[in-house]
């Protein structure tokens, strides 16, 4: 433990000394030398131009402060040297722990190794942090079947399958296309697996066509997870595959932004109504959940950031007391130096019929939102 948690809990000690000496046990009068008020924990989070960020931060701040912890909370604004800035003061400023979710998990190492020199656990929010052995703990969700999920609500969407597993009625071939998030994102790559692995039998079969031919991450991450660069990316697929009336039958789409952007392109291209490609996502962004309730996106995997918010708080208070978090996965989640213990969360797909009783009555979001398309 830092000087600070040792000092902290010195103090703790001689005021529950001192209320002994006086006659105060538990609930006498005034003392707060056991709370956590001088203890900091920074919070590093890449941007607020995702709805699902500002979620994330919001969540964690709540969480923290509501246990009696001061909390830096730091947006990076999808700037990697805003991002290493940020995190360089909380380290500066004496933060106790970091939870940090990274723009680019390779390009934090100067700022890990710090925190290890200051002896400053460190938790990765999310996204992992790659090529550091100062990771200390990783808590998220399981994203390699995240990108089964989709790949399986693609297929559902299409009639190939059906939503209790079974084989649907279906037979295509159908013309899709595939997206991935930013590369430089680790859960980019294992979303993208996950569903890969899942449509491979189906592409090779026939069932599935990808027109376009492009089926290498590579040729379809898109960088930052932009919605504008998703756009883009469909008009040129549009422009380039399908200009000689072939028609576009699904899209996978790893995350709620880009599937945005997709649909701006296929709705400018003139799709419509019952011939509207199925298309995919993830985060459940109140706009893509009006979307999925207008019978426009198919669906989105639902990833409650309460939860995730919960988790991390659980293991940082577990390095405040200098003990060791609890992992449920101590295998999977290998930075390039080390394996990271982990922590992983389920998921939950989410179609039309499923927001009521996922997002609405959990609380996640109110009936008016889902119908405005706004988080109020």
């Amino acid at each position: 433990m830092n000087r600070k948690v040792l000092a902290v809990l010195g103090s703790a000690a001689l005021a529950l000394s001192m209320a002994a000496c006086s006659g105060e046990g538990a609930g006498g009068g005034g003392n707060d030398g056991d709370k956590p008020a001088e203890l900091t924990i920074g919070v590093s989070m890449p941007t607020q131009t995702s709805e699902r960020w500002i979620a994330d931060g919001n969540s964690v701040k709540e969480k923290l402060e509501s246990k009696g912890y001061k909390v830096d909370l730091q947006y990076a604004g999808d700037d990697i040297p805003t991002q290493s800035q940020q995190v360089d003061q909380m380290i500066t400023r004496g933060a106790d722990v970091l939870i940090i979710a990274a723009i680019d998990g390779t390009a934090l190492s100067g700022q890990l190794q710090a925190a290890a020199d200051a002896k400053i656990p460190v938790i990765a929010y999310d996204r992992l942090i790659r090529d550091s052995p100062n990771v200390d703990f990783y808590v998220s969700f399981d994203n390699y079947k995240v990108g089964v999920a989709q790949a399986t609500a693609l297929l559902v969407g299409l009639g190939v399958q059906t939503k209790d597993g079974g084989k649907g009625e279906a037979t295509g071939p159908f013309n899709i296309e595939l997206f991935a998030g930013s590369l430089d994102d680790n859960n980019a790559h294992f979303f993208f697996d996950g569903a890969m692995d899942t449509l491979k039998p189906f592409i090779d079969n026939g069932t599935l066509k990808v027109t376009s031919g492009q089926t290498k991450i590579e040729q379809v991450a898109i960088l930052r997870w932009q919605q504008e660069a998703a756009q883009k990316r469909m008009e040129d697929l549009l422009t380039a595959s399908y200009n000689n009336g072939t028609k576009v039958d699904g899209v996978l789409s790893p995350y709620d932004g880009l599937s945005r952007g997709i649909i701006t392109a296929l709705q400018n291209a003139g799709y419509k109504g019952a011939d509207f490609p199925v298309v995919t996502g993830q985060d459940a962004e109140i706009a893509s959940v009006k979307l999925i309730d207008d019978g426009v996106q198919n669906s989105t995997i639902f990833k409650d950031t309460r939860l995730l918010a919960e988790q991390a708080v659980i293991a940082a208070e577990a390095f405040l007391k200098d003990t060791t978090p609890q992992a449920n996965d101590t295998e999977t989640y290998n930075n390039g130096v080390k394996v990271v213990p982990s922590y992983l969360l389920p998921v939950q797909t989410v179609y039309k019929d499923d927001i009521k009783p996922v997002l609405i009555d959990s609380g996640y979001f109110t009936a008016e939102e889902v119908a405005a398309g706004q988080a109020g």
